[in-house]
């Protein structure tokens, strides 16, 4: 039986979770966060604060996730009830990031608000990096991705959005210090000081950035056209072969004829079937789609063979097509998503029914990781393909900056809430890079993003349509461009540093 607080915990993180999209009801997260930071501090032991942090965690990652288990309707080799306790599982696994965080929070901050805020903030920046990059890492809906829609985000440019994640807590810190009547009568003139340091150093860092966000309009592109498609191709047609034929030419059409001067099309993740390495007649097809001086970034399937022209494995790839139908690249995606492109410990789970989400009994390989692809007559393309694209600080090649970011995706089986969750990190990644991002998915949400994290154009969901647009400019490289996680972490000693002083100066 869980105790009281222990389901206050679980409701209060279930409920945090509406500050996602698509609710988007941030001050609802911020109040939920200062409600387990008041339960952290009423915490009888560490022990105790754990398990607070901990029920918390199950709460918040069950409703943020729960588009996982539209995934399980799409495998008819398992149940579709499954989905619903897998995404239960992985919230009890990634519960242990907020439970380490309010464990950190309670040993060093319990006896005093502001140092709980600034300890749990801290915390919390450590524990949400270290589950991007642990057991390959899992970085959906980051807590700073709710200050998307109040326009602080622009704070990403500086710290980053783990950073980000930390400034969350400690706004909430702050609404429990306004609702504790003990702070406010006895505490409030002594925590000035400290509360006024804070206060400094995020217009120091930000006040540029939100002055920038709020007095700019978008700027009118003068980059190359670009022909953004969703065919609005759902996931129980994408892998059936009787639909090809159908889904190339709604591929077609939306592309429509090539237009005077050089144009960039661009498709989602595997648009196409075919194998284009080897299959001549199936590029053929593509370069009759495109004028001398356009070009097609497609996604597709490489096969890896062996010594003996086996086939004995696979890559999620995106290929550059010319006119000539020559190939002038390939990107091979390098996060790959467990269970869903290849199956961990597959030996032992095929024997007991666990397959792939994705049909297919061959696994997907890693590529290399972030690198820029030279795409001739349109300069160089940072890709990530769709997963990729959550990622902090490791979706861009820093030695061979690229001048945008595409990102081809495949959000056809993750019901409503996953799409636009997917979109917001996307602009999240346009802010720290100071880079537009292109985004191309079979059903929606594709999207132009400029360099500022703004939406300049959308396909809505489950709509087949297209974006025309030229290409936004991309900014020069933002401090966080520059230094990645560095910045993030920095930011994390500070608070730290800050919740020493506190301490003393308390005594």
């Amino acid at each position: 039986m869980l105790s009281r607080p222990k389901i206050i915990a679980v409701v209060a993180g279930f409920v945090s979770a509406v500050g996602f999209a698509p609710l988007d009801l941030w001050p609802v997260t911020l109040l939920a966060f200062a409600l387990l930071l008041h339960l952290v501090r009423a915490a009888p032991n560490r022990r105790g604060a754990l398990a607070r942090g901990y029920w918390f965690g199950v709460g918040h990652f069950t409703l943020g996730l729960n588009w996982i288990a539209h995934a399980f309707t799409f495998q008819d080799k398992m149940p579709w009830w499954l989905g619903y306790g897998a995404v239960v599982l992985l919230a009890f696994y990634l519960a242990i990031f907020p439970a380490v965080a309010a464990g950190l929070a309670w040993r060093w901050g319990r006896k005093d608000g502001l140092t709980l805020a600034l300890v749990g903030a801290a915390a919390w920046i450590v524990t949400e990096w270290l589950r991007a990059i642990l057991f390959t890492g899992f970085a959906w809906n980051p807590l700073g991705v709710v200050l998307i829609k109040p326009g602080t985000a622009m704070l990403a440019t500086v710290i980053g959005t783990y950073a980000l994640s930390g400034i969350v807590v400690l706004l909430a810190g702050c609404l429990l210090l306004l609702a504790d009547r003990r702070g406010a009568r006895a505490g409030l003139f002594r925590d000035g000081p400290a509360i006024s340091a804070l206060a400094l150093l995020t217009v120091l860092l930000g006040g540029p950035a939100l002055v920038k966000a709020m007095a700019s309009t978008p700027v009118k592109a003068a980059g190359p056209l670009i022909r953004v498609v969703q065919p609005n191709i759902g996931q129980e047609q994408k892998h059936d072969p009787a639909f090809d034929r159908v889904n190339f030419e709604r591929l077609a059409t939306l592309s429509a004829k090539p237009a005077p001067g050089p144009r960039l099309l661009l498709w989602p993740e595997a648009a196409v079937p075919d194998f284009l390495e080897q299959e001549a007649w199936a590029r053929d097809r593509l370069a009759r789609l495109l004028g001398p001086d356009d070009m097609l970034l497609t996604g597709g399937i490489a096969l890896i063979g062996d010594d003996q022209d086996r086939v004995i494995g696979a890559r999620n790839s995106l290929f550059a097509i010319g006119y000539d139908a020559g190939i002038a690249g390939r990107y091979d995606k390098a996060h790959l998503v467990p269970y869903g492109e290849y199956l961990p410990m597959r030996p032992i789970l095929s024997l007991i029914g666990i397959s792939r989400l994705v049909p297919g009994d061959l696994d997907f390989w890693p590529g290399p990781g972030p690198r820029s692809l030279k795409v001739p007559g349109f300069g160089k393309v940072g890709v990530q393909i769709c997963y990729e694209i959550i990622f902090s600080g490791q979706v861009v090649d820093r030695r061979d900056r690229p001048d945008f970011l595409f990102n081809p995706s495949n959000d056809a089986w993750f019901g409503p809430w996953g799409p636009p969750q997917h979109l917001a990190q996307a602009r999240l990644r346009a802010i720290e890079e100071g880079m537009p991002v292109v985004r191309s998915t079979p059903t929606g949400i594709s999207a132009v993003i400029d360099a500022d994290g703004r939406l300049l154009a959308t396909v809505a969901p489950a709509k087949a349509g297209f974006i025309e647009t030229r290409l936004p400019p991309v900014h020069a490289p933002t401090p966080f461009a520059r230094y990645g996680n560095v910045l993030p972490l920095a930011f994390a000693v500070f608070l730290v540093c800050a919740a020493i002083a506190r301490r003393r100066f308390a005594r």
